[in-house]
């Protein structure tokens, strides 16, 4: 049973439904395993609280 975790800004629930379906489409083929058994988290953090580059994503 694969499970990814996928870390993001915020993101549309048609984006995240388009992500978890090519993602599970992926390892389908790859793992050649069934749909339902691939399952994926998104875990989304607001801009305040990420940063990259020593500067938050909020105050690019």
């Amino acid at each position: 049973m694969p499970i990814v975790t996928i870390q993001q800004g915020p993101r549309g629930v048609e984006q995240k439904r388009e992500l978890v379906k090519k993602v599970t489409e992926a390892f389908v083929e790859a793992l050649e395993v069934p749909a339902e058994s691939v399952f994926v988290w998104i875990q989304e953090y607001p801009a305040e609280s990420w940063g990259a580059g020593g500067r938050l994503t909020a105050d690019r």
